[in-house]
């Protein structure tokens, strides 16, 4: 059964950015983006693009990867492509840096709505920007179909689909008919690395490229219903002792004595 993926994606901050470079704009608050630190594609959206493939590589079909933002950098946002993912599209509007989570689902269902039908759409479990884990809920609903989230394993069944979700202490399996939607884990495991043929591949691909006014949205719909009172870097106060001995044995007795007295032994 061939089957027509698609995948949401998003380009945030770098998650490994040294808390040295990070700055947070307090006028606007808003993080500023860290000089010299390229954005990434977001974790969970690589797990997501990696289970689409693994379903395109055993029951055929295609996989679209659908991102919304501005200031794209192609290098990076190319990668799902690269991985094997066959085509892009990209909402690339800075009002869409305005929307909130809501708007946001808002935006990117109307934009799978005008991209074709798919049979499944997989997203990320959350992006590590704001860890919302809103958006793949709100696409959900706007359109209709069952929901399941945290996947660790994605497949292709008799009857639709087969999802294994991620649990503290394990895994529940889930049927779901098709289409649907589903966020994906990183219990998943590592996305594939770029082959060079895959990133040749995608050098000569160019993404279809849509503006919010392309996508004839309701303005009312993209309205804010969060709004951020304050956003700022916390201060981290420790204090630090040193214990010292004549050597390691004794070192480590005096430190055992000092935990004991602190009562955190």
């Amino acid at each position: 059964m061939a089957v027509n993926i698609l995948v949401c994606v998003k380009q945030v901050m770098d998650p490994e950015t040294p808390a040295s470079a990070f700055r947070i704009d307090s006028s606007t608050k808003k993080v500023v983006p860290a000089a010299g630190i390229p954005p990434v594609v977001n974790g969970f959206c690589e797990n997501a693009v990696e289970a689409a493939l693994r379903i395109k590589d055993a029951e055929g079909g295609s996989v679209t990867v659908l991102s919304m933002g501005s200031g794209f950098v192609m290098d990076v946002m190319k990668k799902p492509l690269s991985m094997g993912a066959d085509e892009m599209i990209l909402i690339d509007d800075e009002a869409t840096l305005e929307l909130d989570p809501f708007g946001t689902a808002y935006a990117l269902s109307e934009a799978i709505k005008g991209a074709g039908e798919f049979d499944l759409i997989l997203c990320g479990r959350q992006a590590s920007d704001w860890d919302n884990a809103h958006v793949p809920l709100g696409i959900a609903e706007m359109l209709g179909l069952p929901c399941i989230t945290l996947a660790q394993k994605v497949e292709i069944a008799e009857n639709g689909l087969l999802v294994h979700r991620t649990l503290s202490d394990g895994y529940e399996v889930f049927e779901s008919a098709l289409p649907a939607v589903v966020t994906v884990s990183n219990e998943l495991g590592e996305p594939r690395y770029p082959t060079l043929r895959g990133i040749m591949a995608a050098s000569r691909k160019r993404p279809v490229t849509k503006t919010v006014a392309d996508l004839g949205l309701d303005d009312s719909r993209l309205s804010a219903r969060l709004q951020t009172l304050d956003l700022y870097i916390p201060v981290s106060e420790s204090d630090v002792e040193i214990v010292e001995g004549e050597d390691e044995a004794d070192a480590g007795r005096k430190l055992a004595l000092r935990l004991r007295e602190e009562k955190i032994i």
